[in-house]
């Protein structure tokens, strides 16, 4: 039948499982993806409890089989199992004789990462200058208006050498700015309103409050990490446990944006490959985009449309289609559709635009995404020559590593385990913006102390001068002289208003580039 011949593909291929058809599974009709279509991005969607999180273990071993480096954002903590063997059980073997799956335990070789070290994993952190102030305003979540405001505070920074590398860095700077020595330094560029700082500063105090602080620092993790092989071959599955930020969205979600950002600053173009160098998981893709700002929807987008050339696949993970804006969603070409319900008008609604979103098929799809049962989906994928195939319904296959987390203590010695933790375990802070405008308070105030003091001695010798001739106005002035041209005086000149900075070249998101 067409449909079945639209999934026979000659080149190397995943499989995701057997094609049901009037109820019935039919184990030698293979419902596949090709590998070299996995840069064409996709979405895996469906209500809560209909397999999402075991689709995406399922297509991540299959690429790492194949060679393929997978990063999966661990949001719930179940996922950690992908680097251990699978249980065997009379389920799991039920399953696979239904979709023809030869099945055998297999563990994949996986990296274990926490955003800032909270949480057990290797510490990914970013500094303030490389996160940038289009992801900044959408975690400290500020308008426009104030995003502008944080887009200029950064390119002073950049102008003047002052490295942002964490949070006290970057409030340093904004209550410099807003100082009497400080404020006039943005008037030709729009200013800083001291309103505007504020809510800056404040959101910059609550973010910290909440332990988000750690997420920002040096050593800065080098993203490039998460495109290794193992030494047998297979890809590296780069795991980020996030279950200990769970509850704090908007932050992780945006963080892999800040990931996928700085992959895409750094990569070559390569164009069409034969096999992706990453294939980049979104799970609870919505949080992603709950809130955004135009700005940053636009920065998304068209990361996600040019990262393809770079030879990385992005998958987002979320309930229903509309969760993604309409200008990604058209990005997507490959689709993995769960169950939906349709309990309340607004599901009927959800369900009716989902529907839409698929090419025309042979089946009811609006009935038909409602009866779908655990493990199975609705799928269209780009056929090798970049056409969509045929909707197919499909029971999946059951992953060969183990469905649920790995024990706490395996874990552990995982990512202790791992050569990277030596290298990013422990926080470091050298001199950045906070410790050199110290450094110039502390300059003004000694400067200002020889001043007053210069000052003093010179009214005490005027007195004294008519009496004692000890000294005269000239010699006064010189002494005033002599502090106003005192090295420490000029230096302090130098660094509140003509230090010559160095501008950093941002991405679209306003990343920093990586300096290697």
């Amino acid at each position: 039948m067409e449909l079945v011949s639209g999934y026979a593909f000659a080149g190397p291929a995943l499989d995701l499982g057997a094609l049901l058809w009037d109820g019935q599974c039919l184990p030698d009709a293979q419902i596949r993806i090709p590998l070299a279509m996995l840069n064409r991005h996709g979405l895996v969607a469906g209500a809560t409890g209909t397999g999402k999180t075991k689709t995406l273990q399922l297509i991540a071993e299959q690429l790492a089989a194949q060679g393929v480096p997978v990063f999966l954002a661990d949001i719930k903590g179940d996922v950690s199992g992908i680097s251990a063997p699978g249980e065997n059980g009379e389920k799991v073997a039920g399953r696979a004789r239904e979709v023809g799956q030869t099945w055998e335990a297999t563990g994949f070789p996986s990296e274990f990462y926490a955003l800032g070290g909270i949480g057990t994993g290797i510490p990914v952190r970013a500094t303030i200058t490389s996160f940038g102030p289009v992801l900044l305003s959408k975690v400290l979540q500020l308008n426009q208006t104030q995003e502008q405001s944080l887009g200029l505070i950064f390119y002073y920074a950049d102008q003047k050498g002052l490295e942002l590398v964490d949070l006290k860095d970057l409030r340093a700077v904004v209550t410099f700015l807003t100082s009497d020595e400080g404020k006039s330094e943005l008037k030709g560029i729009g200013g800083l309103s001291t309103v505007t700082a504020g809510v800056i500063l404040r959101a910059l105090t609550a973010f910290e409050a909440q332990g988000m602080g750690d997420f920002f620092g040096e050593p800065e993790f080098d993203t490039s990490e998460f495109l290794r092989a193992a030494p047998d071959g297979r890809g590296l599955v780069s795991v980020l446990e996030l279950p200990a930020v769970q509850d704090k969205p908007q932050l992780f979600s945006t963080f892999l944006m800040w990931l996928l950002a700085d992959l895409y600053n750094d990569l070559p173009e390569v164009g069409d490959v034969e096999k992706p160098k990453l294939v980049f998981f979104f799970d609870e893709a919505h949080l992603l985009f709950n809130g955004a700002s135009k700005a940053f929807l636009e920065a998304i987008t068209q990361t996600v449309r040019l990262i393809r050339s770079k030879g990385v696949g992005v998958f987002f993970v979320t309930q229903t289609p509309k969760d993604v804006p309409s200008d990604v969603l058209a990005q997507l070409g490959n689709r993995v559709q769960h169950a939906l319900r349709a309990f309340t008008p607004d599901d009927q609604k959800a369900l009716r635009a989902t529907v839409r979103t698929f090419p025309d098929s042979a089946y009811d799809l609006e009935e038909t995404l409602t009866a779908l049962g655990t493990g199975e989906a609705v799928v269209t994928v780009l056929s090798e020559k970049g056409a969509p195939t045929p909707v197919a319904v499909t029971r999946l296959r059951a992953p060969e590593s183990l469905m649920g987390p790995v024990d706490a203590g395996a874990l552990d010695a995982a990512v202790k385990g791992s050569p990277l933790y030596g290298r990013y375990a422990e926080a470091v802070d050298r001199e950045s913006a906070y410790e050199k405008l110290t450094a110039r308070q502390a300059e003004a105030e000694e400067a200002a102390a020889e001043v007053a003091a210069a000052a003093e001695a010179a009214k005490a010798g005027t007195k004294a001068g008519p009496k004692g001739g000890k000294a005269s106005g000239t010699e006064s002035g010189s002494v005033v002289d002599q502090v106003v041209g005192s090295g420490i005086f000029k230096s302090l000149a130098r660094s509140l208003g003509t230090q010559i900075g160095r501008e950093i070249s941002r991405s679209v998101f306003g990343t920093a580039r990586r300096r290697r």
